[in-house]
């Protein structure tokens, strides 16, 4: 996934999949799980994120160099 608009497709098939049955409710919540970790993790680089000679980029550091 590396746009918005490939993360609403996805969750879109997972609906559809769990309503018809093909996937359990295990791996639906496992999934929804992830998606929500990973639209955290794009807030927080839009939020505390900086500007790497990219106006419309920004890099969220986890870590520094020890």
């Amino acid at each position: 996934m590396r746009t918005a608009n490939d993360f609403a497709c996805l969750m879109g098939a997972l609906m559809s999949d769990i309503i018809e049955g093909a996937v359990s409710a295990e791996v639906g919540n496992a999934t929804c799980k992830a998606g929500s970790n990973l639209l955290k993790v794009v807030e927080m680089q839009y939020k505390y994120g900086t500007v790497d000679n990219q106006p419309e980029r920004k890099n969220l550091v986890l870590t520094t160099d020890a």
